[in-house]
């Protein structure tokens, strides 16, 4: 992620709290409807074993125009470019943004 996007999750209300949750996207109450099928279909762009099917598109175009739908795979391929690119380079992360853990629950 690019220093641009981390600081709109600092700014936006719940930015930097989605993050958090971001690895548990399908469970957790934060992400609405469009942003869960925006994280599917980026899911299923990056996995070589998924492939975007009919059906996803078809949900994506109820809540995404065509632009934004061609914004968002452009998105989705630059930060998969970057992930095999930067490394390949010797690029390493600069730190601006980090997926936080989540805090451990005690059980009992």
């Amino acid at each position: 992620m690019d220093i641009n996007s981390s600081r709109v999750l600092e700014t936006t209300e719940g930015g930097m709290e989605k993050l958090a949750e971001v690895t548990d996207w399908r469970d957790s109450k934060l992400f609405s409807e469009a942003e869960r099928l925006a994280l599917e279909y980026a899911e299923r762009i990056t996995y070589t074993d998924q492939k975007v099917d009919d059906a996803l598109v078809d949900k994506l175009k109820q809540h995404f125009t065509d632009a934004q739908i061609v914004e968002l795979t452009a998105a989705i391929a630059m930060e998969n470019f970057r992930s095999k690119f930067n490394p390949s380079l010797g690029v390493e992360a600069q730190g601006f943004c980090m997926v936080p853990t989540k805090p451990k629950t005690k059980a009992g």
